[in-house]
């Protein structure tokens, strides 16, 4: 067989031609000090805060803190096997998680990762875990009403669509229930439902998503779950990332609801961190931003201008307080931040007043705004009948003779704080509402026995379906009381009361 050099040559120089060189930089650094979470890593010149770091072993991390000789990282996984001179990649990325319908009744951690054993989530989206809130012509007036189902805080407290409300009280007296019952009320209303667990055991966390299963909400509800023993930096980005997942919906012309539950564990954590990264403490040892670390988290609840979509993402942060104490740090801080606060009392909790709304303590800034007209209506005096009962109830104790005009307030006042009285997860719908807290404003109670008033609702509302549906679909379509209606629904009360059997 003849070689022949010409075709050789051909053949190398068509080889040669197609031949690219590819070369790839890598940025790196090697880990100078690590432990309890925290790594000091030197050499990654240019990178971003809140950049995703790769280490060995599959271990992520964030840069958080960038100084003039080295790059401080929180981790995001065990730091068992690493070890000083380890090298540390660039990944280019600043930290995202997945977001969408995806997600929706999942139980993923901080990272969008699933904890449900459900397979994968199968989603194209993914948004940054900070993000510039909305400025102020991006938004519209909070208008919308969400209704939490629940009587006192519908009538008296309204939350609307954008709003955040701070929901604030000591340990065990209702502060989740209040929380997990707006979700449950939420169905069939559209909103989206984003729960973050910061920092609760385990099986707490469980108890939540099997009531959230129980009641079909998982349906429409995402949880996103950071463990009382996950690192700190887990519990650090936890609400960051559920405000990520809410904002997909409020950005797509869609209503969420996130949940924080709770803050103050937050502030706890990024406490921690910070005092690892070696920055300075000021007031309760806190770092100096600890205000910061809310605020741009809590701007980011919004309701969008119509040239925007007209999305909505609700924001209800929770926050503990000390024997009662909200006028602490983290408190101050937050109230100051959210458009008002529910506040929970435990007096009133010991004392069977469940949920435990202090009337006095609690406020909503949007107020009336949130509100449909026949609440307004119904319930526009309630606030100030309560208040006034607390006054004369404190003020009865020391006084043996009362006035009939006292006595009778002292008398509506009992009425009213039982009307108010509402059970776990049993939330009602606003027509029902309206309905009940008409029979007590128009004074068709003040004859019935203060322990009867439970019993009398459920028989109120069985009665109701049953003989005068029409009231409670006229009171949900037309979201106002005229004359008409009101005679309608003062005849129907006269009529159940005078039939109904004490």
């Amino acid at each position: 067989m003849e070689v022949k050099a010409k075709e050789i040559s051909t053949i190398i120089k068509k080889e040669l031609e197609k031949y690219q060189l590819e070369t790839n930089f890598e940025e790196v650094g090697e880990i100078i000090q690590v432990g309890d979470g925290i790594a000091h890593v030197y050499g990654l010149e240019n990178v971003m805060a809140n950049e995703l770091v790769e280490f060995p072993h599959g271990v992520f991390g964030m840069a958080l803190n960038l100084e003039d000789d080295n790059v401080g990282c929180v981790l995001f996984g065990s730091e068992k096997n690493l070890k000083e001179g380890d090298v540390v990649k660039r990944t280019g990325k600043i930290m995202q998680v997945p977001v969408g319908e995806a997600l929706t009744g999942r139980v993923v951690n901080p990272l969008g990762q699933p904890l449900d054993g459900k397979g994968p989530i199968k989603t194209d989206h993914y948004s940054p875990i900070e993000r510039k809130a909305p400025g102020v012509v991006a938004r519209q007036p909070v208008k919308e009403p969400l209704q939490t189902g629940i009587k006192a805080i519908d009538s008296m407290i309204p939350i609307g669509r954008g709003q955040r409300e701070l929901i604030i009280g000591d340990r065990q007296i209702g502060k989740t229930t209040i929380a997990i019952d707006a979700i449950l009320n939420q169905k069939g209303q559209g909103v989206h439902c984003i729960y973050v667990a910061i920092g609760q055991k385990g099986s707490t966390i469980r108890k939540v998503v099997k009531t959230l299963e129980d009641h079909g909400a998982m349906e429409y509800t995402t949880v996103v779950m950071s463990n009382a023993n996950d690192p700190a930096p887990f519990t650090y980005i936890a609400p960051y990332s559920g405000a990520a997942m809410g904002e997909y919906y409020r950005d797509n012309g869609m209503h969420a609801l996130v949940i924080y539950d709770d803050l103050s564990k937050h502030a706890w954590a990024y406490r921690q961190v910070s005092l690892l990264l070696r920055r300075p403490p000021g007031r309760e040892a806190y770092p100096g931003d600890i205000f910061y670390l809310h605020s741009r988290l809590l701007e980011r609840a919004a309701k969008l201008s119509d040239e925007l979509g007209g999305g909505s993402l609700t924001a209800l942060p929770i926050v503990e307080t000390q024997a009662g104490d909200f006028s602490a740090y983290i408190p101050t801080n937050v109230i100051s931040i959210t458009d008002g606060q529910i506040y929970l009392e435990p007096n009133l909790f010991y004392g069977g007043v469940r949920p435990a709304i202090n009337v006095g303590l609690s406020v909503s800034r949007v107020g009336g705004n949130a509100q449909i007209k026949a609440m307004k209506q119904v319930a526009g005096k309630l606030r100030l009948e309560l208040a006034q009962y607390r006054e004369l109830e404190a003020f009865s104790k020391f006084s043996s003779e009362l006035d009939k005009s006292t006595q009778a307030q002292l008398t509506r006042g009992e009425r009213m704080v039982e009307i108010l009285k509402q059970n776990q997860n049993e939330t009602l719908l606003v027509e029902k509402q309206i309905a009940f807290i008409f029979l007590g404003t128009q004074g068709f109670l003040d004859e019935i026995p203060v322990g009867e008033i439970r019993r009398l609702e459920a028989e109120y509302y069985q009665f109701l379906e049953a003989k005068y549906p029409q009231i409670l679909t006229t009171i949900a379509e037309k979201k106002a009381m005229d004359d008409e209606l009101q005679a309608e629904l003062k005849s129907a009360a006269q009529e159940f009361i005078s039939v109904f059997a004490v």
